[in-house]
């Protein structure tokens, strides 16, 4: 097989998905008159989805690792709940109760993390008692709505960046910055890291290949920028907090001993243990890191609110772990990027705007968001079977 073919073949998968979003987005877009990808709407599909997007990039570490968290949704309401009580009730000033959110997310996912990795209960059993724990302590703590929270809090969801650079024509300049800058970065990075491959030996993507993909990303940027751009308030604040959590998530996953141990203790656990790695120390982690994510995705989830209320993060750990799997995470374990799950987390995203604007009642959305988790899987399962026969 030539080179061109065998890397095409190993990211298949990861083109596919693109490409069933690319689908979506178009079969949208032409149901709903265009509606879908109106400047205003992408705007608003950042902020809706934030918390999906946050919550994938843990749920499939978490995944990789060969463990599921149905916590979260549980996770993020009970913490959300603090941060209400915290800043109306107790008159904590709001930067102060984030910190304190961030500081409880990561006790519960230290909490989690220890019956996993040290006591050997499997993580189902744990993070299905978590969930029946949290939300039962969430409605005990919001027997009603708090509302009242400062706009400073409200902000980090439904703000956008100021318009520091003015108007082109009546597009953000800010916002075209950020676009450009994040083409340029992102080809840099491929080209760079290209480069360190081919002088250590490694195969490299094939240059045609390479040209293709990063037209097509320069392309999807440019949409996006030109539509979030002449949307009324610019960039959202929140797709900044978004955008800084992929760039350090993939990293920490592609560059460093911990994104490798994941991989490894995911891939093979005995292999993993006889080489040294410390298994439990790596499934410790992985709870805490999807506890700071809780945190983090409660934050984002009052502040869109604007309220804490006693319902919220309701089947949030369902979208999360639905995203990582559309965005090709393995059911077994040792597979899955980051870059993924959000793929799949916009995925998720897209299907909820595109039926809603068109009216579907949310009974049907559940189910036909529950059919394309179930169709992705079962293409895991077979291609992996295929390739095993």
């Amino acid at each position: 097989m030539s080179t061109v073919g065998a890397y095409l073949g190993h990211n298949l998968r990861q083109y596919g998905i693109l490409a069933a979003l690319v689908a979506i987005i178009a079969f949208f877009q032409v149901l709903t008159d265009g509606l879908l990808l109106s400047p205003n709407n992408v705007a608003s599909l950042i902020q809706q989805n934030a918390y999906v997007m946050i919550l994938a990039v843990g749920m499939v570490m978490v995944i990789i690792a060969r463990h599921i968290d149905l916590s979260v949704g549980s996770q993020v309401g009970f913490i959300g709940g603090v941060i209400g009580l915290l800043v109306v009730s107790a008159g904590v000033p709001w930067p102060a109760a984030v910190l304190a959110a961030v500081a409880l997310g990561l006790l519960i996912g230290c909490w989690q993390g220890f019956w996993v990795a040290f006591v050997g209960v499997p993580a189902f059993i744990v993070t299905l008692a978590g969930m029946l724990i949290f939300r039962g302590l969430t409605v005990v703590l919001v027997q009603r709505t708090v509302s009242g929270l400062p706009p400073g809090l409200v902000a980090i969801a439904n703000g956008s960046l100021p318009p520091w650079l003015g108007y082109l024509r009546n597009f953000d300049g800010v916002t075209i910055l950020i676009g450009v800058l994040a083409v340029a970065g992102f080809i840099y990075s491929r080209l760079r890291a290209r480069r360190r491959s081919r002088e250590a030996g490694r195969d490299v993507e094939p240059v045609r290949t390479l040209a293709v993909r990063l037209a097509v990303l320069t392309v999807a940027v440019g949409l996006l920028t030109a539509l979030l751009a002449y949307s009324a308030g610019g960039t959202p604040t929140v797709l900044v907090i978004v955008g800084v959590v992929v760039l350090v998530y993939s990293f920490v996953m592609n560059h460093t001993v911990l994104g490798r141990h994941v991989y490894a203790v995911g891939g093979n656990l005995k292999a993993a243990r006889l080489s040294g790695i410390s298994t439990r120390r790596v499934d410790f982690l992985v709870f805490v890191n999807m506890g700071f994510l809780a945190a983090l995705a409660a934050v984002v989830t009052t502040s869109r609110a604007g309220a804490a209320v006693s319902t919220a993060g309701n089947l949030y750990e369902m979208d999360a772990i639905a995203a990582a799997y559309i965005g090709g995470a393995a059911v077994s374990g040792g597979v899955g990027r980051v870059s993924g799950a959000i793929i799949g987390a916009l995925i998720m995203g897209v299907l909820n705007m595109g039926l809603s604007i068109m009216a579907v009642d949310s009974a049907w959305q559940q189910a036909i968001k529950g059919l394309v988790l179930l169709v992705a899987v079962a293409v895991d399962v077979v291609g992996k079977r295929r390739g095993t026969a």
